[in-house]
């Protein structure tokens, strides 16, 4: 017996205490060693190609590595990303906590109630160490369980560590145990160590504890991966932080069905850190919701996985329960704790079939959908792992809320959300590749889970099924009625008997108004009659049967589906597209040459169906796109869509003259502005406009020229970022080419660049190998900067205003209009007031300027006021003939702002007025 863990290396805390684990002494016993003899799981070798398709190449190894349960991914050698981690500054100051792992007991213990009063030799707890809160989700390795209770196993809070300390009380730790010190060549292989583990879990004979710094946020502790914000000038880290292999960006990844939950849920959606040592374990368990789960070694010593394929789950638990029954009849939920261990040799007599990774740095894991894995540490390491939902998870994470509802235990889901919204992106895209042509990959790919047998219909059917089956136990007995349309939204409802997500249904009844239950369980809410019950239907039947036929490409349902609540499904599309951020301020503004420029007809189109022109940025722009596609797109005078003009030999277009001079037409490009995500609301002066306030974290799409090639058209995204001391930063990115980003310090001048790039690309396609042509001069005038990021649109503005409950964007709030006396006018940040009639001129002029409406100039103006004072003698007579109603109805208006309905119908009625009186 050799000590393992000397006194020496535990200086006293305070007087008492120590990092938390004490005299321990065991003896390696090779003789004696239990390696199991397993098959290995498949290895995959993407090429560089491959790489840049995280989903795209998972999907293309599912169908052969799913029957494994585990696999291992070697990303190409040119994939090597720094880890943060290993700074100075967070390896030497950063600390986290652990917990004790009593390695002995995984398999091998008594139930609690049985347990001898057996103490662990010399063991002292850390003062320094916690409870940790039981997280609702699990991540990659473990979610180890930490309840200190005498009824309950489960693993203590160890002491807390640097990683180099930790790395030190690593290395002894094996050194002592492997007697590595007697030699400084030998050092004990991978199977030698993996045979001692199974012997101690097997059979042990003396006590073995160990550390493990399990489930560590890294929202909280830092993520090993480079961060946007982590890496402001160092181009080379640039392309890992915007990776798709990057964990923080893998499950918001375009095609991901996790990128409809709106909740960062960590474990789940946020990775987790796992720092290891020898022995340290992960126990038998399934990700939460069945999910998918990939892991990443950063750096050290191999990890070992054992993973048991999904299709043979239930015959894992069958196991596990025959072998360890007394465990299990105390507890009967063992597996949910994350602290037993059954051997692989013992599972396979069982005819549980169970294959080994093993894991080296620089290398993921893959674990697949309810596959139950496993495994330990061969010595200090650091690892992240984080959930990901591809759309063929959608069946198994179906499964997993059905076997949650009869277990009773909570979800961290709302599945049905999840379901709802991919369906919903789903149809998007069909229309955009048939009504707007709009064909990339993204839509390419959602088109190909459709159709009367894609997965994603096959899921969305076998959900209304199960739906309508319940639905018509209880509709001859109980009333239906249509949910409120923010039931369960912000706070996810749940079943009060047995925590089903109630996102599609609910029932309720008049003597219990704030309790719900599911379908299954209308019975139990309370003893009153059927009748007196309601059940709440977020979709009548005829709507889920819409969705169902626009998923199999019926273009009536998809229209109508799409154009059926817009605003909510753009929402949820919270796709995760982070790019790099420069820091510089020089480098974010535009260049003051082109401040000047005249940028006029920028997007103009041609269109001949004047019943669907519209005279405004409409928010309904379903008909504006189907409209304006249809016809020939002009941009600065030439027309993109009858291809490549012709070009003489000496490279100059024919009529060229005519072309520099071509007056384009006047109906500009209508778009349509996706937002993405609100953000979160920041105080300051710089942080809103009169105009418009501008969150932090706010996202949005809308489709514009490609600036690569302008003949088509490509979805941008609009960001709003943090710059620190000088306020936002407003950030325009290809969302097919992320490099491709403009940044300024404000949105107009965002858009300037982005229209001075498609400029200059179309100027170089009309001009090839011509140096000495004049350059086209656009105009500023046909593109407003704030309404191609959407916050000119009254939808978006009414929810970036509810977000803003106390008022902090001053600028904003007073500039709204406020009804005092009879005239109103508006304190602005310096004291300074601006009329109601110049708002409501200033207003309209930023509506025509959007819209592509001639506005009248100052001098138009001229002839009906020459100051203030008889702008507010002209409102004060139109005022006083009006009634209290009329008062009411037209301060409404004014407030609306000059985005909203009631704002263009005011205006265009009284533009009509005026002309049929003149």
């Amino acid at each position: 017996m050799i000590p393992l863990l000397s006194n020496a290396f535990f200086p006293e805390e305070g007087g008492g205490g120590d990092w938390g684990v004490g005299w321990e002494s065991a003896i390696w016993s090779p003789g004696e060693a239990r390696r199991p003899i397993l098959q290995e799981a498949p290895v995959y070798y993407p090429n560089d190609e491959e790489f840049k398709d995280p989903l795209g190449y998972i999907a293309s190894i599912r169908h052969n590595a799913q029957q494994y349960g585990i696999c291992r991914i070697v990303p190409p050698a040119s994939w090597s990303p720094l880890c943060p981690l290993r700074e100075k500054n967070v390896w030497e100051c950063a600390k986290f906590s652990t917990r004790i792992q009593q390695v002995d007991l995984l398999q091998n213990r008594e139930p609690m109630k049985k347990k001898k009063t057996r103490k662990r030799k010399n063991r002292s707890h850390s003062k320094t160490g916690s409870t940790r809160r039981q997280p609702r989700s699990l991540g990659s390795e473990s979610n180890t369980n930490s309840d200190s209770s005498d009824d309950k196993f489960g693993f203590q809070s160890g002491s807390d560590f640097t990683f180099a300390e930790f790395q030190t009380f690593a290395k002894d730790f094996k050194e002592l145990y492997f007697r590595m010190k007697d030699t400084e060549v030998w050092k004990p292989s991978i199977e030698e160590i993996e045979g001692e583990y199974w012997r101690i879990v097997e059979n042990p004979t003396d006590e073995v504890e160990v550390l493990y710094g399990a489930d560590l946020e890294t929202g909280v502790f830092g993520s090993g991966f480079p961060l946007e914000s982590s890496s402001p000038k160092a181009s080379t880290l640039d392309q890992y932080a915007t990776s798709g292999w990057n964990l923080n960006n893998l499950p918001r990844l375009p095609c991901s069905v996790l990128c409809f939950e709106e909740s960062n849920i960590s474990g789940v959606l946020v990775p987790w850190l796992y720092i290891g040592m020898c022995f340290s374990s992960f126990c038998w368990h399934v990700e939460d919701h069945h999910l998918y789960s990939l892991n990443y070694m950063h750096w050290g010593e191999p990890k070992i996985w054992y993973g048991v394929p999904g299709s043979h789950a239930a015959a894992l638990e069958d196991a596990m329960r025959k072998h360890l029954p007394d465990l299990f009849e105390e507890q009967p939920d063992l597996l949910h704790e994350l602290v037993t261990q059954l051997s692989p040799s013992v599972l396979k007599s069982e005819g549980v079939p169970v294959y080994r990774a093993v894991q080296s740095a620089g290398e993921f894991v893959l674990t697949f959908p309810r596959a139950y894995h496993s495994g330990f540490n061969c010595g200090f390491n650091c690892a992240e792992a984080v959930n990901l939902g591809p759309v063929d998870w959608l069946e198994h994470g179906l499964t997993a809320v059905e076997l949650y509802s009869k277990q009773c235990r909570k979800t961290s889901l709302s599945h049905d959300k999840l379901l709802i919204g991919a369906a919903s992106e789903a149809i998007r895209a069909l229309w955009e590749l048939s009504a707007v042509k709009n064909i990339n990959s993204i839509n390419l790919r959602w088109r190909s889970f459709c159709g009367k047998d894609g997965m994603l219909t096959r899921a969305i059917k076998g959900r209304i099924e199960i739906e309508e089956e319940r639905l018509e136990r209880l509709l001859p007995l109980v009333q239906l009625q249509t949910m409120d349309k923010d039931f369960g939204l912000k706070d996810e409802q749940e079943c009060f008997s047995c925590f089903y997500d109630l996102h599609l249904s609910a029932v309720k009844c008049q003597c219990t108004p704030g309790q719900f239950s599911c379908l299954k369980h209308s019975n139990l809410t309370c003893s009153c009659e059927p009748e007196n019950k309601t059940v709440l239907v977020r979709y009548s039947r005829d709507e889920l049967n819409t969705l169902v036929q626009a998923l199999e490409g019926k273009l009536d349902a998809i229209e109508q589906w799409t154009s059926k609540d817009p605003y909510n499904f753009s929402l949820n599309r919270r796709q995760h597209n982070s790019v790099k951020q420069d820091s510089e301020r020089d480098g974010l503004e535009m260049d003051p040459s082109m401040k000047n420029d005249s940028l006029s007809g920028l997007l103009r189109e041609q269109n001949h169906n004047p019943k669907k022109q519209c005279s405004s940025c409409s928010d309904d722009a379903t008909t504006s796109y189907a409209s304006s596609h249809s016809s020939g797109k002009k941009l600065f005078g030439v027309d993109l869509s009858r291809g490549s003009p012709a070009v003489r030999q000496n490279g100059t277009f024919d009529s060229e003259k005519d072309l520099l001079s071509t007056k384009v037409s006047e109906q500009t490009l209508l778009y349509h502005v996706d937002p993405l995500s609100l953000g979160s609301i920041a105080s300051g002066k710089l942080w809103c406009s009169k105009q418009a306030i501008f969150p932090i974290g706010f996202r949005s799409r809308v489709k514009f020229f490609d600036a690569s090639s302008p003949e088509i058209t490509s979805s941008y995204i609009c960001e709003i970022l943090n710059g620190g001391l000088i306020g936002p930063l407003f950030k325009v990115s290809l969302e097919e080419c992320p490099d491709t980003k403009f940044v300024s310090s404000s949105a107009q001048k965002c858009w300037e660049m982005v229209s001075h790039r498609v400029f200059e690309e179309l100027a170089t396609k009309l001009n090839p190998g011509r140096q000495d042509l004049p350059p086209l001069q656009p105009d500023t005038e046909s593109i407003n900067g704030l309404g191609m990021f959407g916050l000119l649109s009254s939808q978006i503005v009414q929810s970036i205003e509810a977000l803003d409950t106390n008022r902090q964007c001053l600028e904003y709030w007073n500039n709204k209009l406020k009804l005092k006396d009879e005239c109103v006018t508006v304190k602005g940040p310096s004291g300074s007031s601006e009329s109601t009639v110049d708002m409501a001129r200033s207003a309209v002029m930023e509506r025509g300027q959007c819209s592509g409406t001639k506005v009248a100039t100052e001098e138009e103006h001229a002839n009906y006021s020459s100051s203030n004072t008889e702008l507010q003698l002209v409102l004060r007579r139109l005022l006083n003939k009006a009634d209290p109603e009329e008062l009411r109805i037209m301060h409404k208006i004014l407030c609306s702002g000059s985005t909203s309905p009631e704002w263009r119908i005011a205006f265009a009625t009284l533009s009509q007025e005026i002309q049929r009186k003149v």
